[in-house]
């Protein structure tokens, strides 16, 4: 029996799906159960997987869900005791799966709740596109490695949350009574780091597989690194990340450097060219946070947590020096 469940979101990828699909279906993932959720595509993705992939289990959809909903359907879907989250724009090497098992596997006591496949440009595999992600005290998430030679990470380590690009999770601890599921309110953009620091919030760790490699053609669904979809989206949820994940002392710890982050983003994408998706965003994201349903999804401060919460804290200060060193 299949110990994992991989989960691919889907939302006309036609064009990545099928070499997706059969990098998985080759040599040593053979027995790993695949899910595709699809966020109803009009570009024949469905008719695809129902012709040459008849293993695979299908989700439809009737509309775009975004991503968050999608692997939260995949993810409740499974069966299996660890969940592989995939982008549909990937490839995966033979030993993929089972590298990322193996590190739930030899972790006895189960404090490992996820851990993030490196994963290396699909057009220039001397780059590095994602060898674990970061977070800092500017509000800023950024990918360790990336542009960098893959060869460089090679160490397993812990990092601050995975990408869900490619990234196994312990589905047992994504039950409302533990970590939870990923937050539909993201619709898409950090919803991995949101489910990462909470994870850490609730004492668990995540680490980075160098071992399992995942190559990644990025933005095939949004359309570039920048644009105007994706960056009013992504200042909404940073806005709220901040607020749903930091107790209100540790907000005001941090205001100085939020402060500093978002206006240096401001004017980054003022210069791109996107001033106003990006301010208009950091709009919507004040309305979601004060909304019922922004309020409902706040983590509510334990003092049983406190370690907790200082650990992050030191991490947040950490990761803005590494940010700086590079």
């Amino acid at each position: 029996m299949a110990k994992s469940t991989i989960v691919i979101p889907n939302y006309n990828g036609i064009t990545y799906l099928e070499q997706c699909l059969e990098s998985i279906f080759t040599g040593t993932t053979a027995d790993v159960a695949v899910i595709v959720v699809d966020n109803a595509s009009t570009d024949g993705s469905v008719s695809l997987i129902e012709t040459k992939f008849p293993q695979v289990r299908l989700i439809q959809n009737n509309e775009n869900t975004g991503f968050s909903v999608a692997v939260n359907q995949g993810i409740e879907a499974s069966e299996t005791p660890y969940v592989i989250l995939l982008n549909n724009d990937t490839r995966v090497e033979k030993t993929f799966v089972r590298e990322l098992e193996r590190v739930l596997d030899d972790d006895r006591e189960k404090k490992v709740f996820s851990a993030s496949a490196k994963l290396i440009s699909l057009y220039d595999k001397d780059k590095t596109d994602d060898a674990g992600d970061f977070y800092c005290a500017l509000g800023w998430a950024f990918a360790r490695g990336k542009g960098k030679n893959p060869a460089r990470y090679d160490k397993n380590r812990a990092i601050f949350a995975s990408c869900a690009g490619g990234a196994i999770y312990r589905r047992e601890l994504l039950s409302p009574e533990k970590v939870g599921l990923f937050d539909e309110e993201h619709f898409a953009y950090f919803e991995d780091i949101d489910i990462g620091y909470r994870a850490k919030i609730h004492g668990y760790q995540n680490q980075f597989a160098p071992n399992a490699v995942v190559y990644h053609a990025g933005s095939a669904t949004s359309g570039s690194r920048y644009n105007a979809f994706k960056t009013k989206l992504a200042s909404r949820n940073s806005v709220y990340l901040v607020y749903k994940n930091m107790p209100l002392l540790q907000l005001l710890l941090n205001l100085p450097f939020l402060a500093v982050g978002f206006s240096v983003k401001t004017i980054f994408f003022v210069r791109k060219g996107l001033g106003k998706e990006y301010v208009s965003g950091l709009a919507d994201g004040i309305k979601l946070l004060l909304s019922p349903e922004g309020k409902a999804h706040k983590q509510k401060f334990r003092v049983e947590r406190l370690g907790n919460y200082i650990k992050i804290q030191l991490e947040l200060w950490g990761n803005l020096i590494r940010l700086v060193m590079g």
